[in-house]
């Protein structure tokens, strides 16, 4: 069997934004970030690295998401990993890589 798992800490970066599908389902969406720490081995400096996820929740977690969550707020997200794509008006296609959410813990 395969297996399609993301756990991630860290804070919400972007307002959720929430819509009702046409089909009655509530679609949210919003931004976490999480920062990666470590000593560089030749400067011996601290570094830095920033990653943002786009996070998608669905129905009754998507609702909670908008519902609850604000820009800086600490939360635990776990759920799948899902990669879309489409063909832009210039012909290349795009692809997007999102956190569809499935477990949501507020941390803060």
């Amino acid at each position: 069997k395969d297996l399609n798992r993301v756990t991630l800490i860290g804070n919400i970066s972007s307002i959720p934004e929430s819509k009702k599908l046409s089909t009655g389902a509530t679609v949210t969406k919003t931004h976490l970030a999480t920062s990666l720490a470590w000593k560089d081995k030749k400067s011996g400096e601290f570094k830095e690295k920033s990653d943002f996820h786009t996070v998608i929740g669905w129905n009754k977690l998507g609702d909670r998401m908008a519902q609850y969550l604000k820009k800086g707020d600490r939360v635990y997200i776990e759920g799948r990993v899902d990669i879309r794509s489409f063909a832009g008006k210039d012909g290349v296609t795009k692809y997007f890589t999102d956190i569809v959410a499935e477990r949501m813990i507020m941390l803060g």
